[in-house]
């Protein structure tokens, strides 16, 4: 795949996941840069859906670090005890929160974001290397297939790179 994204117009979002999946798989499986795959995937998110904000925090030293994203400028770093991806990081799991301002601690980058998911990624020593965060500018925007979607495609990137 080079430059071109197929994206079904008339379909669920599972099927634009499952259009998508082999798209990512061979936009990053020949690449070796780790950022480069990261800002790809943010792109390819953000086109596919229409997020609000898409984007990675790389774990550096003892925080969260903001790496390729789009969407409006955002919290450059992020603690390990705070909002939702400070949650993620420290749970390792997949989270999904219906509505930001009912999440304790959430970090308010901006008031436009309504629902949010984050999901982890790992490194090949099975250590959180980074979290993919994706919000919504909608309330209740992201559902198990969003999960399963997303966590697919973490699983494709945690094999291109040795952070």
């Amino acid at each position: 795949m080079a430059e071109t994204l197929y994206i079904p117009q008339t379909a669920t979002r599972k099927e634009i996941y499952d259009s998508l999946l082999p798209q990512v798989e061979a936009l990053i499986s020949t690449e070796t840069d780790t950022i480069a795959n990261l800002a790809n995937i943010v792109a390819v998110l953000k086109e596919a859906f229409g997020f609000f904000w898409v984007g990675f925090y790389m774990k550096k030293e003892n925080q969260l670090v903001l790496g390729p994203f789009q969407g409006p400028i955002a919290c450059t770093r992020i603690n390990f005890d705070k909002g939702v991806c400070g949650y993620c990081y420290r749970t390792r799991e997949t989270v999904i929160v219906p509505d930001v301002d009912k999440f304790p601690g959430h970090i308010a980058c901006s008031s436009a974001s309504k629902s949010e998911i984050v999901v982890p990624v790992f490194d090949h020593t099975g250590q959180v290397a980074m979290v993919l965060d994706v919000d919504s500018d909608e309330l209740d925007d992201f559902s198990e297939v969003d999960k399963d979607g997303l966590e697919k495609m973490m699983l494709m990137l945690q094999k291109t790179f040795t952070i």
